[in-house]
């Protein structure tokens, strides 16, 4: 596949022949770490058919990536030197990018979760870079995945938080662009809750900005990030590279332990290691309504592209294995969580339509529009020949006509739990108009298209 690269107005990314790539992204960050080859393909099959187009995975896993080997043995360090790669690890490596280009799946790759790299925020590590050893590990990267379909993606829930930080960073991005000749795209993994904009904006190997929406509540303002880097000079394409993940405990670090060896008490879990008693997490657990939610706020606030999580998948947590964060199933089965097979009516919606011509329209809705869970996102098409509007509970939407050319518009609903239209209507196109979606209820959430005619 030909590497991707920046449009010339910098809001989307792009296909070596200048079509819109729409990025729908799944974090499966210990991939390459825990799974075996035929495990590996089972899962990029599920996710090349349910259309995703971008796998997120990390060679120097966060969870005891450098001490704990892969499915065959191997360690991807030798004595834990990054100027020391152990290519055997890395064949292991080869392999499943091999098989996701296959699939027409492109590899955010990161090179090492950032808790190997000094910070005011340390994790298990250990810490193992420095400006020469990351050079060195990302020079050799670079050359070994030269003519691969990845992306780089520089750090792993960190921000920059000190000159010696921001030195390593920048000699791994140098041996990066040394080793594959400035071949792939690069980006950077903030903490939660911030964007690449905030440790990394004015860095010249960042190529587009990506976000850390996070954990933290239901009803996360994700636009904000969106509107705050589309106004950054020069413009650069972003998205949310972590949203809630779907079946993750909200705000579970006031409930889990971690990096202890009893992370929850006895009897949250069953005998196969899965939560048994989820009433021990008291703000409950992000579904695929919150998934389906912070994707179209991203996406109808500008962003070039949206990335999914699952609580199991990301880890790849197996029955009888101590997760990180406590989980409701084991990959092989979140793997078809709702959410997931959602999505692809996300990109199915956008991808029928020049998605790339879409900014955010708010002045079409009328009055009051609060935060939380009644907030209503719309874009409008530069060409003015389509917009969205996008409500999340189902209520009646009201918006100012004009927007959109032409004495009449032609309405209709999408449902995007199932990918399915309603019949259209063509209306007036002028003065105030009230749309009510087919059906209401907390989780009933619709998209109001509207076309010229």
């Amino acid at each position: 596949m030909p590497h991707l690269r920046v449009s010339e107005d910098g809001t989307h990314l792009v296909h070596a022949d200048g079509t819109p790539f729409f990025w729908l992204g799944d974090t499966a960050w210990e991939l390459f770490h825990r799974l075996d080859r035929d495990d590996a393909v089972m899962y990029l099959d599920c996710r090349a058919e349910q259309q995703f187009t971008v796998i997120q995975a990390v060679l120097l896993a966060e969870s005891n990536g450098l001490r704990t080997p892969n499915a065959y043995g191997e360690l991807p360090l030798h004595d834990l030197a990054p100027a020391r790669p152990n290519v055997r690890y890395f064949e292991h490596v080869d392999f499943i990018v091999a098989e996701a280009g296959r699939r027409g799946l492109v590899v955010a790759m990161l090179p090492t979760w950032a808790d190997k790299v000094p910070s005011n925020t340390p994790g298990a590590g250990p810490v193992v870079f420095t400006p020469e050893n990351a050079f060195a590990y990302g020079r050799f990267l670079g050359a070994r995945y030269r003519h691969a379909s990845i992306i780089w993606m520089l750090g792993g829930d960190r921000g920059i938080d000190s000159p010696a930080a921001l030195e390593i960073w920048r000699a791994m991005a140098r041996g990066l662009r040394e080793g594959d000749g400035g071949a792939h795209l690069m980006t950077f993994h903030p903490k939660g809750g911030a964007s690449s904009a905030q440790c990394a904006s004015d860095e010249p190997w960042l190529d587009f900005h990506v976000y850390q929406s996070g954990h933290a509540a239901r009803w996360l303002p994700v636009y904000r990030f969106a509107l705050e880097l589309a106004a950054l000079r020069p413009r650069k394409p972003f998205l949310d590279a972590e949203p809630p993940y779907e079946d993750i405990p909200i705000k579970f670090w006031e409930h889990v332990k971690l990096h202890s060896s009893e992370p929850v008490p006895a009897g949250v879990l069953d005998e196969r290691g899965l939560i048994a008693e989820p009433g021990f997490f008291a703000d409950g657990f992000y579904t695929d309504h919150d998934a389906r939610v912070h994707a179209y706020w991203n996406m109808l606030s500008g962003a070039c592209g949206h990335t999914y999580g699952n609580n199991a998948v990301w880890q790849m947590h197996e029955h009888g294995a101590r997760a990180a964060i406590p989980c409701l199933h084991d990959w092989r089965e979140a793997i078809d969580r709702p959410g997931a097979w959602q999505m692809r009516h996300l990109r199915a919606l956008l991808t029928a339509r020049p998605f790339h011509l879409l900014a955010p329209a708010q002045d079409m809705i009328h009055g009051l529009n609060p935060e939380g869970r009644d907030h209503v996102r719309a874009v409008l098409a530069h060409t003015r020949e389509f917009a969205l509007a996008y409500v999340t509970c189902g209520r009646p939407l009201t918006l100012a006509m004009g927007a959109v050319s032409g004495e009449k518009v032609r309405a209709w609903w999408f449902d995007p739990r199932t990918g399915e239209g309603t019949v259209a209507t063509d209306v007036s196109n002028n003065g105030i108009q009230q749309f009510a979606p087919p059906t209401g209820g907390a989780d009933r959430d619709w998209v109001l298209v509207l076309d010229a005619i």
